[in-house]
């Protein structure tokens, strides 16, 4: 600094102009160091802020579209049916064969859930794990019971064996007595009900 002064008295000097003093103190070093960082600081405080600004607004746009999302659908048909859909559930009171047919069995089923079940798919399976199906693919499982509301008693009625209009394993079996089978239906929200199902002596 004291250097630098000593060359401007010179230049002034040789130029003849008035020559340049100041008065060098440590108080007056202290204000020009106070000088030079004070708008570097106020500099900072302010990008803080403008950065502090710019992700609230961020916060509110991705919750806004969250909450947006949410009531139109969206995540709903990611996460499944509401809350208030109900639930569904299916108690087996009885099974039959009629007329001691070794192709045909009905289910007596009530709907102990609370919201109406509308079936669209059943399997057959037996103890060697060949199955029948009805409902699958373009099989569809036409007179299936649809809309049957809780506490119902629903009838199911499912026929088996080579002209069944069904899909046929590679193994066709029919009901045997004392043979079990387990018997899966499906309904359209895609719960699945399995039953065990004994054949008892005519």
């Amino acid at each position: 600094m004291v250097k630098w002064v000593e060359k401007r008295i010179e230049r002034d000097r040789r130029l003849g102009g008035p020559i340049t003093t100041m008065a060098l103190t440590p108080d007056s070093l202290k204000v020009g160091k106070m000088k030079t960082f004070k708008p570097l600081a106020r500099n900072r405080i302010g990008i803080s802020t403008i950065l502090a600004a710019l992700l609230m607004v961020v916060i509110v746009m991705v919750m806004s579209v969250i909450v947006y999302s949410w009531s139109t659908g969206i995540f709903g048909g990611l996460l499944g049916a509401p809350p208030n859909a109900g639930s569904q559930a299916l108690s087996l009171e009885s099974a039959s064969f009629p007329g001691a047919s070794n192709t045909n069995l009905t289910l007596y089923l009530r709907n102990i859930g609370s919201a109406p079940v509308t079936l669209v798919t059943w399997y057959v399976t037996d103890s060697n794990s060949n199955q029948y199906s009805r409902g699958v693919g373009s099989n569809v499982w036409t007179g299936a019971p649809s809309n049957q509301a809780p506490t119902v008693l629903i009838t199911v009625k499912i026929y088996i064996g080579t002209s069944c209009g069904c899909n046929t394993p590679s193994t066709p079996f029919t009901f045997i007595t004392g043979n079990s089978y387990t018997v899966v239906l499906v309904s359209s929200r895609n719960n699945q009900f399995p039953f065990t199902i004994v054949r008892g002596s005519s």
